[in-house]
């Protein structure tokens, strides 16, 4: 009897097969699916390999079992955070550790097989079925974590508006206090249950739709910003002294630091100072405030501090990681007072190379505190700053030898310009502008660069437990669509991305269209084509720096990762008091994930923020006609990026006519079907503004009709 030759797919019909699942899947399944026997199954496992090290198919690492799942797709069982409930009732979610770039697909909960229920904030165990590559359906398996279901509403005539805009249902309040009125912001606790009309129990009121900074009120309780600190903390920095000289205590308060910020800048954690040397190369002192000897670890202050991870800015405040007697106290390096340092001094030859470089914990004292529009006025002759030019004109001269480096190297350059919201008294926005990049501020960015690298080898070298800011390289499927997206608008390249291109093979790309009609959409696709950053003890680089090894060193009084640097740096050059403790190393891993998540947390807060105060500037703008470029097409509508005040509006699907239009994620746009009109990322487009919620900080839009 013959033996019947096994069948096996194309590449084409195996990559097609497997976009079809909804999760992972195994082998077996695979050639059951195919009816693949014999050989066959050694030519499939070939296959599976060439997909695999092409990266569009990767382990499903969440199965004991060996499983295949299309890369980029969540796998079947993900840790998922529970969000907020939509108009239906139904629970909204998350992927729990998120770390790319774009915005993370959309989860709903339609089964909630645990009691009591999943409610927000809840972080739950959930089977996954894939929708598109934006959203998901969701099966609540286990709760992982208890949330805090507090969620921040407005108060109108017995009901309760949420704020988040994902929320749009409103809430019938319970126990309504006698003293509540009309559009007071409250705190409320909800049930989660699938209702038409949910109910929502009063905890307490935080202030006023009216007031001044609601904005960044909401966002603050809305985001679970930690804001007070302990009593004990506040009593451990009542009587706080700066340290004397000892054997691990040098003195360079003959150094004239100097301090570069902001106009509005209140905490000094970083001064600078350079010469030339003989050899035409540079000696630099980068002073760094020793934060890491008033926080101790194991102590309420720290406790404090970690729990933060992080502070936080708002156009009309700063909720600070550390309290104010060392914000702006002890640990702010002020001019004329001796302030506690850890200081990088590095040397560097004249083409911006380092040739070595050192730590030392000593005493400094600055001589000026500087802005960085002085400075500029300076670099640009037109005001100069006396009795430091020599000074400012080394620092000027490092920033070019280490700019042509960082070009060497090259850097990742998208320019998504960072709006500034400009406030008076009364919490009115006054202007919104795109906030100035000069060399001045170049200057610094650099300077700390070179010390955070400095800092991070250091510690590798010595084989101490490193802080590292990691930053992954793309993945293969997010540059396969980039790749697609640039063939669509007529970009073509000689050489397509892939998992062995550097940062600068997208600067090349960013070139080719800068000042013209493309750029705003290229660089709005290669940003969401980047992995996020995020704290790790394990190093993978930093891609988008294109650093080996790269650790942040040069802000501790505003981030935990740096605050644990420094003690790392104290305990591997033995440098006193103030190092790593044993619990620390026992609870890095922990640590890492945990400030990677205040940060996220810290950035959303800020963006929901900048939101509100947009839509509540731009609200007497309703029914004018404003321009803008598409930033994002997505199956439900175009989102809107106004220009000059750079907030995105939405452009619903319903607003832009009779037409059923069909949207391309590999082209990104959408197509009518009868008229074949398209719009696709980057297009410039005229739009009314048809409402602003300064409440959500939600803004809708229409397009002008010809």
């Amino acid at each position: 009897m013959t033996k019947q030759k096994s069948t096996v797919p194309d590449m084409s019909e195996l990559t097609a097969f497997l976009n079809a699942q909804s999760g992972s899947i195994s082998k077996r399944q695979l050639a059951r699916a195919f009816k693949i026997k014999g050989d066959g199954r050694t030519i499939l496992r070939h296959m599976l390999k060439d997909l695999q090290k092409n990266g569009l198919i990767e382990r499903d690492h969440t199965s004991k079992n060996y499983r295949i799942l299309m890369s980029g797709r969540l796998p079947e069982h993900c840790q998922v955070e529970i969000t907020g409930q939509d108009s239906m009732g139904d629970l909204l979610g998350r992927p729990y550790q998120w770390t790319a770039q774009e915005t993370p697909p959309q989860i709903i909960i339609v089964k909630n097989k645990i009691n009591p229920p999943a409610g927000v904030g809840d972080i739950v165990q959930a089977h996954v079925k894939y929708i598109s590559s934006r959203l998901y359906e969701g099966t609540v398996l286990k709760r992982l974590t208890h949330g805090n279901n507090q969620l921040v509403g407005m108060y109108e005539n017995g009901r309760v508006l949420c704020v988040d805009r994902r929320i749009t249902t409103p809430f019938v309040l319970t126990d309504v206090p006698r003293n509540i009125k009309n559009r007071d912001l409250i705190l409320f606790d909800a049930p989660m249950i699938r209702s038409r009309q949910p109910v929502a129990r009063f905890i307490q009121r935080i202030g006023s739709a009216d007031e001044a900074f609601f904005a960044t009120l909401t966002a603050i309780y809305m985001h679970k910003i930690p804001f007070l600190f302990e009593e004990q903390t506040l009593k451990q920095v009542e009587n706080l002294k700066v340290p004397s000289l000892d054997s691990n205590r040098i003195d360079l308060t003959q150094i004239p630091f100097v301090t570069i910020d902001g106009e509005d800048a209140r905490d000094f954690d970083d001064a600078v100072w350079a010469e030339q040397t003989d050899n035409g190369g540079f000696h630099i002192m980068i002073g760094i405030a020793d934060v890491s000897w008033y926080v101790r670890s194991n102590t309420s202050l720290d406790r404090d501090a970690w729990t933060r991870g992080n502070s936080v800015y708002f156009p009309d405040r700063v909720i600070p990681m550390l309290p104010f007697e060392l914000s702006n106290g002890v640990c702010s390096l002020k001019p004329h007072e001796r302030r506690a340092a850890l200081v990088c001094e590095i040397w560097i030859d004249k083409n911006g190379r380092k040739i070595k470089h050192r730590f030392v914990r000593c005493l400094i004292q600055s001589v000026r505190r500087l802005t960085y529009t002085e400075v500029q006025e300076a670099l640009d002759n037109k005001q100069p700053i006396v009795s430091l030019e020599k000074e400012i004109k080394a620092l000027h001269d490092v920033y070019l030898v280490l700019k042509k480096q960082r070009q060497k190297r090259g850097v990742m350059e998208i320019d998504v310009p960072e709006q500034e919201i400009h406030l008076n008294k009364a919490g009115e926005v006054v202007c919104i502008r795109p906030r100035q990049q000069t060399d001045s501020m170049r200057l610094i960015e650099e300077l700390m660069i070179l010390a955070n690298v400095s800092a991070a080898e250091t510690l590798e070298e010595k084989g101490l437990p490193t802080m590292y800011r990691v930053h992954d390289k793309p993945s293969v499927p997010k540059l396969a669509l980039l790749n697609t997206f640039l063939k669509s608008i007529g970009l073509n390249t000689n050489h397509p991305l892939n998992e062995h291109s550097q940062a600068k093979d997208f600067n090349t790309i960013l070139a080719k269209t800068d000042g013209t009609n493309k750029d705003f959409a290229i660089n709005e696709f290669v940003l969401r084509t980047q992995s996020q950053a995020f704290y790790s003890s394990e190093n993978i680089g930093h891609f988008g720096l294109s650093l080996e090894r790269y650790a942040h060193f040069t802000s501790p009084i505003r981030r935990y990762a740096d605050l644990m640097v420094h003690r790392a740096l104290v305990s591997a050059l033995k440098l006193g008091d103030g190092g790593l403790t044993e619990d620390d190393i026992a609870s890095f891993d922990k640590t890492a994930q945990h400030i990677s998540h205040t940060e996220r947390q810290a950035s959303s807060a800020e963006h929901d923020a900048q939101d509100r105060y947009t839509s509540s500037y731009l609200k007497n703008k309703v029914g004018k006609k404003l321009t803008g470029q598409i930033s994002s097409v997505t199956p439900f509508g175009l989102f809107i990026r106004l220009k000059p005040f750079g907030a995105d509006g939405f452009l619903p699907m319903r607003h832009l006519g009779s037409d059923f239009f069909d949207y391309d994620d590999e082209k990104q746009c959408l197509t009518g079907r009868s008229t074949g009109q398209t719009y696709t990322l980057g297009d410039t487009v005229h739009v009314i503004l048809k409402e602003c919620d300064p409440l959500t900080g939600s803004i809708l839009l229409q397009p002008v009709r010809r």
